[in-house]
């Protein structure tokens, strides 16, 4: 009965556009956010029960007073210091919706090739309740991986995510294991997903702390920005619809939308009944690039958004640490010294380059107390990570590496 009803649904909207809203266009096929959220505005009236609440970022000595907001949490973050410039309940547990699938894109992105073929099975194109974000992708339906980001992006499509989820891990439970790992692995410790797309679920849910993890890991990712930044794409007709779809991205921040921000280069909608309207934006001016989250908004959190990038941009500098990029020395422990390739009491350090913070204009580098920590890297190396604070709050970090090699004996084929 679902398939019916919906196989019926797609062919009535596909006619009515070409035959209506795009006289002698190819067709569009795409839905609003889930639950089919209304139409911003710029002023919410009355204001939310939140917006009288104070940024945590208010209690730190001579940082710029933040701007009051409706959504129940939010944080903006500089993406290349790690600088968090404002935070409200920034750590307090609350349903994701369609931003949840930023963290499905970068899975997709670090695991798939974008020219692979992605086949809907049944179960992702009928997996969705009725109503909800979808481009009607039917059972047996082939794309490149490309276009099913492309619709899981710009058209949050609920059925392409479970699509794509089967398509990295071999199905959705496997897929939403690989999700709560990455989680961990980049630090997040309020977030558990239960799914790829964000439909509601009482499992669920994350942070805009961990979000803004996410969402800058997933920037740096040159595939994820693909997608992300996307304003139109088009799908051309495929072996089950014959007509080609457009994509229009639903952020409304982006260049030549209803709200349109100077620097807003892409990000995430969402929308469900629980959840409220999150939203991720990147925006970059000169040499700041900032991504803002905002949770259990009302409108769209589009005027969230702008007072808050307003806010970083407007009142925030870059600061140059001025470290010695030259090579540091460190004493070795004494089993180190036996393990690595030098073999003495010493080990090479160095920085690859200056070290930024981001913090209030007028803020000088005397200002911050280093925090220094020897981790261990990848290849099983010393790298001494250094943490710039300000009050105790994180404005700034960088790392240096071991310049040398692991010795031989370590190498060695025989180990």
């Amino acid at each position: 009965m679902v398939k019916i009803k919906k196989q019926k649904l797609r062919k009535w909207l596909c006619s009515i556009l070409c035959a209506g809203l795009f006289i002698s266009q190819p067709c569009f096929i795409y839905a609003e956010e889930e639950n089919s959220q209304a139409e911003a505005t710029p002023t919410p009236i009355p204001h939310t029960e939140y917006y009288k609440e104070k940024a945590d970022t208010d209690s730190l000595t001579g940082w710029p007073e933040a701007p009051k907001i409706e959504g129940q949490s939010a944080i903006l973050l500089d993406m290349q210091t790690g600088s968090v410039l404002y935070s409200k309940n920034a750590d307090k547990k609350l349903y994701p919706a369609s931003i949840t699938k930023i963290m499905t894109t970068l899975l997709a992105c670090e695991n798939l090739k974008l020219e692979d073929k992605l086949v809907m099975s049944e179960a992702a194109a009928y997996g969705i309740e009725t109503g909800s974000s979808s481009i009607y992708a039917d059972t047996g339906e082939e794309f490149t991986v490309e276009q099913a980001l492309m619709a899981v992006m710009l058209e949050s499509a609920n059925e392409v995510s479970l699509a794509v989820a089967e398509k990295t891990s071999g199905s959705v439970k496997k897929f939403v294991e690989l999700m709560n790992k990455r989680a961990r692995e980049l630090g997040c410790t309020g977030t558990h997903f239960n799914n790829p797309n964000g439909l509601p679920d009482k499992n669920h849910f994350t942070t805009a702390a961990d979000m803004a993890k996410i969402a800058d890991a997933a920037w740096h990712n040159p595939l994820f920005r693909k997608f992300s930044t996307r304003i139109l794409y088009e799908i051309p007709p495929t072996n089950k619809f014959g007509e080609t779809r457009y994509f229009l991205n639903h952020h409304k921040m982006m260049e030549g939308r209803d709200y349109a921000y100077e620097g807003v280069m892409g990000g995430k909608t969402g929308y469900t009944d629980d959840a409220g309207s999150t939203l991720v934006t990147y925006a970059k001016r000169g040499e700041m690039r900032l991504v803002a989250v905002v949770m259990n908004s009302i409108n769209g959190a589009y005027a969230d958004t702008a007072q808050l990038l307003d806010y970083g941009f407007n009142n925030f500098q870059k600061v140059s640490m001025k470290v010695n990029t030259n090579t540091v020395m460190r004493r070795n422990l004494p089993c180190e010294k036996y393990l690595l390739k030098n073999c003495g009491n010493d080990m090479a350090f160095y920085y690859p380059h200056q070290i930024y913070v981001t913090v209030p204009k007028g803020f000088t580098s005397d200002m911050m107390t280093l925090k220094r920590t020897t981790l261990e890297s990848a290849v099983g190396m010393p790298v001494i990570l250094n943490e710039y604070y300000y009050e105790d709050h994180l404005v700034g970090k960088g790392v240096q590496y071991e310049k040398e090699l692991l010795s031989e004996l370590l190498l060695s084929p025989s180990l």
